[in-house]
């Protein structure tokens, strides 16, 4: 019997040549084509039936079909719903024993086929042809065991880091170690001392203990995550625990825990709503940025991730591999040691919420960005609050602006009445008639109010935008929900003598102020950055200049603030001059009604704007907190 080597197989019709007797001879027996075509049918069919899930519609020898279809589902089970293209590239017939050589492409990941070529045995020895099963290897991939199964795992590079305006890190990669339970080691003790070690509550970890054992889950249930410095310091007392486990992995790291929280945002597992929206980027089982900065740009920083195919007995030996793409890290204006000075001086509101907003004056961009508590929303760039006396700023640029002089005698009565609307100075405080450089000085807001008789509606709005409040540098920052600031223009007398020193219907955030006074230090305006690189699309950072004498006469007035007026608690501040304004802007409906508490100004390059949600005044709660920043800057 002759061996048959069929390439693309397709049987070769059987020749016919006239003898030299008058007879026929057979050159290609028609026996031998008929076994080559139905040996190569065989292979197509079974080929076909590794795409259409048809296996168990295919003869076996040794093996039941439903036992072959089944073994070929347990082993590739991990690759999921996709399936494979298979075709029969070559076949070679000995007799009744027949084999082929099969290409096998599995569409694995979005661009990448894992592709290889599976040996195939068929026998025709009881009279049909059927498929020789393998025992002692794998019939669906080459080299491994029969009961191997794959395994499918997504792989990460390296994560880009968040790097200050000098490349300084400020998220940098870290290694932190995920306390877990292991629930079928752990007992109730043990968990219990875990609880007091880690400050749970007592008997939430046990709780839950008892549960994955009542449901008989298998699966770790996690605790809490540390930081290298803290694992190591607790490391002795967990390794006493039986059923606590400690797997190591790396995430972005703060300088610490707290720092610019609100900001930087977390970085933990997916969770499922995640998973559903991501469009096949993250699994079950991922870490990514979970909010703020971190979730913003977390497809530059995390980069593109790879797979890796192997099998349960060897499973970081790659059978298939593409590689991840390394993450690019993510530049921000921030200045660490600014921001770091920041984060401090708000210790000084205590529990009282606040922020400070830092802006570089040379260039617009912002140097801190700054909140406490630290684990709470991020108020510094996303909260809206009426501006108080700090909008005097924007309404005295428009009264210069029209020719308004600071020697002009403005009257500072303890209460006035406009509109029908009373309005009464900090603590029934009045000054008599004095040049209007007392009454910014004292933040005076009868005398603004009595200005604001000769103003139009739009002034303090127009004035206000060229400073760079609700100029719509909030859409080009770079990151989600920053909050536009808003001076609306006034529809009658009352609002726009509440809209002159900061009340009505004005509303802004702590980096709107620090946007306007860092206009009124450069004397133009420059829409404000973040995020240096990436490029921020839209951003236009071309200088608005504002009115040079204008402008003179402002820095002026604010530096008077700190000689003279509301802000003295600057006055011994290191450094260079301090220029300023307090605010204390009303809120609630309490009697009296309770007050934020502002001071905003400059010192060298650095403006600022800080802000405590809740004090008695500008002067006498927010001023402190600048000066405490201030201070450490020039120390």
């Amino acid at each position: 019997m002759r061996t048959r080597t069929i390439v693309a197989a397709t049987a070769a019709a059987a020749l016919v040549i006239a003898g030299a007797a008058g007879g026929y001879v057979y050159v290609g027996h028609r026996h031998e084509a008929e076994l080559d075509s139905k040996a190569h049918a065989l292979f197509t069919s079974y080929a076909t039936a590794w795409t259409d899930g048809g296996l168990d519609a295919i003869a076996y020898s040794g093996a039941e079909p439903t036992a072959v279809a089944a073994g070929f589902h347990a082993t590739t089970a991990a690759l999921g719903d996709v399936h494979p293209t298979v075709s029969v590239t070559s076949m070679t017939r000995h007799g009744t024993s027949a084999s082929a050589e099969l290409a096998v492409s599995w569409p694995v990941t979005a661009g990448s086929t894992w592709s290889y070529s599976m040996p195939v045995e068929a026998t025709d020895a009881t009279g049909t042809w059927a498929i020789v099963t393998t025992p002692t290897a794998s019939m669906w991939v080459p080299g491994i065991g029969p009961d191997a199964t794959l395994v499918k795992t997504r792989t990460w590079g390296t994560r880009g880091e968040v790097l200050d305006r000098n490349g300084a890190p400020i998220l940098a990669n870290g290694t932190v170690y995920d306390v877990e339970i292991d629930p079928t080691r752990a007992s109730d003790s043990t968990v219990s001392a875990l609880e007091t070690l880690v400050g749970s509550s007592p008997g939430s970890l046990v709780a839950q203990l008892d549960a994955a054992k009542t449901s008989g889950s298998k699966a770790p249930i996690p605790v809490i995550a540390y930081r290298e410095s803290d694992f190591l310091a607790r490391k002795a007392q967990l390794d006493s625990l039986i059923g606590v486990i400690y797997p190591k992995r790396t995430q972005p790291l703060a300088p610490t825990s707290a720092f610019a929280r609100p900001l930087l945002g977390s970085y933990g597992p997916v969770t499922a709503d995640i998973v559903e929206k991501s469009g096949g980027r993250y699994v079950a089982g991922d870490y990514a940025g979970l909010s703020g900065l971190q979730a913003q740009y977390d497809e530059v920083l995390a980069g593109t991730p790879g797979i890796r195919i192997a099998t349960s007995f060897a499973p970081t030996t790659a059978l298939f591999e593409k590689p991840p793409v390394n993450g690019t890290s993510v530049t921000l204006t921030l200045d660490l040691a600014t921001q770091t000075a920041a984060e401090n001086a708000l210790a000084g509101s205590g529990s009282v919420p606040s922020a400070l907003v830092a802006v570089d004056v040379k260039t617009g961009d912002l140097l801190a960005v700054a909140n406490s508590p630290s684990y709470g929303i991020d108020r510094a760039l996303s909260g809206t609050y009426p501006p108080g006396s700090t909008l005097k700023v924007g309404t005295t640029y428009s009264l210069l602006s029209k020719g308004l002089s600071p020697t002009t005698t403005v009257t500072c009565p303890p209460s006035v009445t406009v509109g029908g609307l009373k309005v009464s100075n900090y603590a029934g405080e009045s000054f008599g008639s004095v040049p209007f450089s007392v009454d910014f000085a004292q933040s005076c807001n009868t005398a603004f109010v009595q200005l604001s008789e000769k103003m139009g509606n739009s002034d303090v709005h127009d004035a206000a935008l060229a400073l760079g409040i609700g100029a719509g540098w909030d859409k080009h920052l770079g990151v989600p929900d920053v909050a536009a600031g808003s001076v609306p223009v006034a529809t009658s007398t009352s609002e726009r003598a509440a809209t002159a020193f900061g009340q009505a219907k004005t509303l802004v955030s702590p980096a709107d102020l620090a946007v306007m006074v860092g206009s009124v230090a450069r004397g133009s305006y420059v829409e404000p950055a973040l995020v240096s690189s990436p490029a921020v699309a839209g951003a236009d950072r071309t200088p608005h200049p504002l009115d040079p004498a204008v402008i003179a006469q402002l820095h002026d007035l604010m530096r008077l603030v700190v000689t003279d007026g509301t802000g003295q608690v600057m006055k011994s501040t290191p450094g260079a001059p301090v220029y300023g304004k307090t605010g204390t802007a009303e809120y609630g409906t309490d009697t009296p009604p309770k007050t934020r508490a502002w001071f905003v100004g400059w010192q060298g390059d650095v403006a600022f704007c800080v802000l405590v949600e809740d004090g008695e005044s500008g002067g006498a709660v927010a001023a402190p907190i600048a000066k405490a920043f201030l201070t450490t800057l020039n120390g």
